[in-house]
């Protein structure tokens, strides 16, 4: 057996339900919020897993996180089963159950631990390269929006409370202003005053949900384009990071996928000069999505996506602010100003992206007739 010099996460390991002797366990990806491992072993089948430490201090309620991720995937595979299940494994995350059946393994240090199975020859993009991932991309998050449409949103728990409900954002923004305990308010006027000149317009989506207009649906909730799989030939394989799937809206969806799409540069870009619109992306990311998407929608769903548009890079902005002025305890920083720095590109995208509203809009629409 691979001896790991972690005795905690070969702990874990042995917990899961996995086939043959383990080979090597090695740090995989670049998320923000959970760790994980890639764990290979010498089964003949050549199956690797993805064992994962979930982060209970944003994820509190780690049943409700998991049971969320099981009803959605068992769901996403019943709709696929009838195209067999190659297809299914391929198209869906797998679950590996601990030996005794649970969902989750906690260990001695009340670590919360979970396994998938790693799909194969899959790749994923920080930044859209290309038209063809772009539509990819939003075939995948509008294929997962529509299967997921005609399941019930009140069994999923909201996990993350006012995930993306900008009033409650904006009151944390306050709260951290107030508070100024890091000693960092002083340095961030400007941004303040361009946040707070938008407050009320990014309301909309509020405002359509409050009169009754849009319907609560299952959503994703952390579209970044990193989220989905491709495969060898960048077609779409797997929407993947199920931890914020709740209710919610689909502006949300498409706002923050927008986010990352159309973007020319990294979301942590320190130079705002690279931050630039590639408009190709987003009629490419929009034609995909609305192709699996528009059969569903309603009127005044569609009306509201390019709400999402200017609001998911704005909200991500008061978030990386916020825990900037808090002291940066939320997001995984690399140097000091590591949330300064995100939050100033994401303010910068809400400002090239205003620059282009009545051009946005016009290929939202032209999508629904392609």
């Amino acid at each position: 057996m691979f001896v790991c010099k972690d005795n905690t996460i070969l702990d874990s390991v042995i917990h899961f339900d996995i086939q043959g002797e383990i080979v090597s366990v090695e740090r995989f990806g670049s998320g923000h919020i959970n760790d994980t491992f890639c764990v290979k072993t010498d089964h003949p089948k050549g199956e690797s897993y993805l064992l994962q430490k979930i982060n209970n201090h944003i994820f509190t309620d780690i049943p409700a996180l998991m049971q969320n991720t099981k009803i959605v995937l068992d769901h996403l595979k019943g709709k696929l089963a009838h195209r067999g299940q190659e297809l299914v494994e391929k198209s869906t995350l797998t679950l590996v159950p601990t030996r005794s059946g649970t969902l989750f393994h906690v260990d001695e240090k009340q670590g919360y631990w979970r396994m998938f199975i790693l799909l194969e020859r899959t790749k994923s993009y920080d930044i859209v390269e290309t038209e063809a991932q772009a539509y990819s991309g939003g075939l995948a998050f509008g294929e997962f929006q529509m299967q997921l449409a005609d399941l019930d949103a009140s069994r999923l728990v909201e996990v993350l409370p006012n995930f993306h409900n900008i009033d409650f954002r904006m009151e944390n923004l306050r709260q951290a202003i107030s508070a100024d305990s890091a000693n960092r308010v002083a340095e961030v006027g400007e941004l303040l005053q361009f946040i707070a000149e938008r407050e009320t317009a990014m309301r909309s989506i509020l405002l359509r949900a409050e009169k009754g207009e849009l319907p609560l649906r299952i959503t994703h909730n952390d579209t970044k384009f990193n989220n989905v799989l491709l495969d060898e030939q960048d077609n779409v394989q797997c929407v993947i990071d199920l931890d914020t799937v709740m209710p919610g809206y689909v502006a949300y969806d498409f706002g923050d996928a927008i986010r990352t799409v159309i973007n020319s540069a990294a979301e942590d870009e320190s130079d705002l000069t690279k931050i630039k619109l590639d408009i190709r992306l987003f009629s490419a990311y929009t034609k995909g999505y609305m192709h699996a998407a528009k059969h569903f929608l309603t009127a005044a769903e569609i009306e509201s996506l390019l709400d999402g548009v200017f609001l998911l890079p704005f909200m991500q902005a008061v978030r990386f602010l916020t825990d900037y002025l808090q002291g940066d305890s939320y997001y995984k920083i690399q140097y000091t100003d590591h949330n300064l720095v995100r939050t100033k590109a994401q303010l910068t995208l809400v400002e090239e992206l205003e620059k282009e509203k009545q051009q946005l809009r016009s290929i939202l629409y032209a999508s629904l007739t392609e």
